[in-house]
């Protein structure tokens, strides 16, 4: 794929070219929400899910619905005829009249390969249901875990109660069941994908308070997020097991969810 010059992301709004006006307004403006997706050969994995989010959200936070055809012109206007994998992110900002529609374009990213190191914090998002923008708290813990090595945060409420990472959600295998942590968390796509497709490979699922202290008798974890699924190898300084049968099954299931033409 391409982008503009020395990596700069392609920035459109309402289907055009950003204007600095509008470009200056979208960095004041604190109040909005967005999807972020992997686009390949121009198709995305989850595209109606992504589209339901945004209108939902867009409803609760705006009054008003969003035509998800609309978005879809708007992704394809800003891959142009060049970019045909990408990661998109689709932002929807307060303006004077109605809000703004923008699609950034920037390089396709990939999971990180190998199990990955949480770093639990104590802090859950506000609104936790909407994928909204400007989060400090979320942006904070995040780069904290990084920065000490992890790829992490695992956001965590009163009495280690877990809720999700920072940009991903966390599941829990017993050697029979997955757990989803019933905290307030953002619904994922990919958790989304998975979620219903679980019972036919065999694997129920349920959702339940997990705790950090729970983390020493589980069999697996795992994450996902819009890059896919990862395998949880260590939560502070608790090792966790990789179940390499389970890990072939998310990615299976994982892989059925099949691709939607943008």
């Amino acid at each position: 794929m391409t982008t503009s010059a020395a990596g700069i992301p392609r920035v459109e709004v309402d289907g055009a070219p950003a204007s600095q006006a509008q470009l200056r307004a979208a960095a004041l403006s604190g109040y909005g929400h967005f999807t972020a997706m992997q686009v390949r050969d121009r198709r995305v994995r989850g595209l109606r899910q992504h589209l339901v989010r945004l209108d939902g959200a867009n409803r609760e936070l705006f009054g008003i619905g969003l035509d998800g055809a609309a978005v879809r012109e708007h992704i394809r206007h800003a891959l142009g005829e060049d970019i045909i994998d990408a990661s998109i992110r689709v932002v929807v900002l307060e303006a004077q009249d109605m809000p703004s529609v923008m699609v950034t374009v920037r390089p396709p990213a990939f999971m990180a390969e190998g199990a990955w190191r949480l770093r639990s914090v104590p802090y859950q998002r506000s609104i936790a249901h909407i994928k909204h923008a400007s989060d400090f708290g979320q942006s904070y813990y995040r780069r904290l875990a990084l920065a000490s090595g992890f790829h992490e945060a695992l956001l965590t409420g009163q009495d280690g109660i877990i809720a999700e990472g920072a940009i991903t959600n966390i599941g829990f295998f017993d050697g029979t069941a997955i757990t989803w942590p019933a905290a307030p968390a953002l619904r994922g796509i990919t958790m989304q994908l998975i979620e219903p497709r679980l019972a036919w490979h065999g694997l129920p699922s349920r959702s339940c308070h997990v705790r950090l202290s729970d983390l020493r008798s589980v069999a697996g974890a795992f994450v996902t997020n819009s890059r896919g699924v990862a395998p949880v190898g260590q939560v502070d300084d608790v090792a966790v097991p990789v179940d390499a049968d389970l890990m072939r099954t998310l990615a299976e299931i994982y892989d059925s969810a099949g691709w939607d033409e943008i």
